[in-house]
């Protein structure tokens, strides 16, 4: 799988930071659509500090190991060219992130080698909601995903979640089934 990449663009305002992957595979046309004071970018290894579990905490129950356990995390996510796409907004005045996402690639078997992407742990910081940040964060990951050559970019939402996502230009399709493992005491994976 290769990332196509179209249109250049300048890092200058990413000096020094620790990317997941390239600035270049975020869309510009997207980020030309957001406010001037807010910035998409990848997830940096220093993004622990700017409040990222902040922000995935409003999705679900975030299990704070610390930053260490949070690095780690980075790095191993990182250590899997082509697989992993998080990214973040980020309000550049308080240099906070305000929303999150990811796109990760599962090569298939099926469609002649194909590939799928699987868009998870959409959020926005309450206190930015309704500003179209959602949007932004599913059109950059989505394009990410057919950039990577994805036949297909799938995600999972509630019912609540279902109007939003269609106009993101998703359509409901299946249904999804879960089993959870027994908890543990330790949430890290086991490597």
């Amino acid at each position: 799988m290769s990332i196509i990449n179209t249109a250049s663009t300048t890092r200058a305002d990413l000096p020094s930071l620790d990317l997941m992957f390239p600035q270049e595979l975020i869309s510009l046309e997207v980020s030309a659509q957001l406010p001037s004071d807010l910035q998409i970018r990848p997830l940096a290894s220093t993004d622990y500090k700017r409040g990222h579990l902040d922000v995935l905490s409003g999705l679900s129950v975030v299990n704070d190991l610390g930053e260490v356990a949070w690095v780690n995390q980075f790095h191993a996510m990182r250590a899997t060219p082509g697989a992993y796409f998080s990214i973040v907004i980020l309000d550049k005045a308080s240099d906070k992130i305000i929303g999150v996402g990811t796109v990760f690639i599962e090569r298939k078997f099926l469609r002649g080698l194909g590939s799928v992407g699987h868009v998870e742990d959409i959020a926005v910081d309450k206190n930015y909601q309704g500003k179209k940040l959602g949007l932004r964060i599913i059109q950059a990951l989505t394009h990410i995903s057919e950039s990577s050559g994805c036949y297909k970019t799938i995600l999972n939402c509630n019912d609540t979640n279902i109007p939003f996502y269609e106009k993101c230009g998703y359509v409901k399709k299946e249904n999804e089934m879960a089993k959870y493992a027994p908890e543990r005491v330790n949430n890290a994976p086991k490597l």
